[in-house]
């Protein structure tokens, strides 16, 4: 008669076992990425002591000696340092596409809702714009627009007046500069102020109509607030102190350039213009696809109900189509921010210009600039995507 322990199924090896093996491979796989990575930058910083090149960060502190001509921080070739250079480039990247990203969403929503428009003539328009945009290559376009469009306007000396102080030649555009005095400050708190008191409006406005149907005039009352308020704060302050709080530094045409007042580079248009339209091309690709995804029964009961089509448009339609845009806006808000590095080939102080150009070449921290510039880029897609994601589970449609 066999014993129990003769009778007990053999037991397997841990190596059969698929979380152990799981486990296994995964172990190897971070040692050798660890090892590589071990190697690689061993291997840099014998190269770079070979070269004679420091490494480390400190060289961020160094003068730059050389100027930025656009800036939206004080800096100049005399004490500014390679670290403010940097903060220069980046914030003439973000300025770029913070600006891009909302003027590419008007005019490619505009766009969208116009492929799909009754009329022949506005459907078809909209059709050729979108492909011929789309099919170009963005550098091109850049180059067009900055040598074929911008650099043939007159010298200085023939500038383009547009009156009021508004001077246009190849130099850029040149208008008033506003100059706050000491009580000024309130103007942009009342314009604070009337936009919390238009989001605050917005939110109650649209409870009170999910809840009884009502709705109420959100787009004259955060018109009101947000230019009413700053307006009255002004015509108050004027009346107060006597004298108008804000003056103004108006342009002076000289003999061979202007003085004064506030200069738009034609690097900056360009670049924005060009990321602008290409990108419009795409999102209107994206509305498009998203207006088609609602159910054409939407538009027939939105109809029966007696709305007309603008404001079933506005109220039906694309409120269902957000859920099929979102995503795929996320990356084209990205795919422009990322394409603004396109700006070193029309010479406009960009982040990559800036940083990946002119410090690069000076100090030779090539290691150091390009981690810091790609570590730049990719919080800044990181920071972008968390927020779209944040107002795509804002117009998922939830299932009760």
């Amino acid at each position: 008669m066999a014993s129990a322990a003769d009778q007990a199924p053999a037991r397997a090896s841990l190596f059969y076992d698929p979380k152990v093996r799981g486990l296994f491979f995964q172990g190897v796989l971070v040692l050798i990425i660890g090892f590589l990575a071990y190697e690689a930058v061993t291997n840099a910083v014998r190269n770079l002591r070979s070269a004679g090149i420091a490494s480390g960060f400190g060289f961020l502190n160094n003068a730059a000696g050389f100027d930025v001509s656009q800036k939206l921080i004080p800096f100049s070739s005399a004490g500014s340092s390679y670290g403010e250079a940097f903060i220069v480039g980046l914030l003439n990247t973000l300025l770029v596409a913070a600006i891009g990203i909302v003027l590419a969403t008007i005019l490619g929503f505009a766009i969208g809702v116009a492929r799909l428009s009754s009329n022949w003539v506005v459907a078809k328009v909209a059709m050729v714009y979108v492909e011929i945009v789309r099919n170009l290559p963005l550098l091109l376009q850049l180059l067009f627009w900055y040598n074929a469009v911008l650099a043939p306007l007159p010298a200085p000396r023939q500038s383009i007046s547009f009156g009021a102080g508004f001077y246009l030649n190849n130099r850029g555009l040149f208008f008033p500069r506003p100059i706050l005095n000491d009580a000024a400050w309130l103007i942009p708190f009342a314009l604070v102020v009337g936009v919390t008191i238009w989001f605050l409006f917005r939110t109650w406005a649209r409870r009170k109509q999910a809840k009884t149907g009502k709705q109420y005039p959100i787009g004259l009352v955060g018109f009101g607030a947000i230019l009413g308020l700053p307006i009255l704060v002004w015509l108050a302050l004027a009346a107060i102190g006597g004298a108008n709080p804000i003056t103004f530094d108006v342009p002076e045409q000289q003999r061979f350039n202007l003085r004064g007042g506030m200069q738009v580079f034609p690097e900056f248009v360009a670049l924005l213009v060009g990321l602008v339209t290409y990108t419009a091309g795409f999102i209107a690709e994206v509305v498009r696809a998203g207006i088609l995804a609602v159910s054409r029964g939407q538009t027939e009961a939105a109809y029966s109900l007696g709305l007309p089509p603008g404001r079933t448009l506005k109220l039906v339609v694309i409120p269902q189509a957000m859920r099929v845009i979102v995503p795929p806006l996320t990356s084209q808000y990205l795919n422009l921010t990322k394409n603004s590095s396109l700006a070193v080939a029309i010479g406009y102080p960009d982040l990559v210009q800036v940083f990946m150009g002119t410090v690069l070449n000076q100090t030779g921290q090539a290691v150091e600039v390009v981690a810091i510039t790609m570590a730049v880029y990719l919080t800044i897609s990181l920071v972008t995507s968390a927020i779209m994601n944040i107002y795509n589970r804002r117009v998922a449609i939830v299932e009760r």
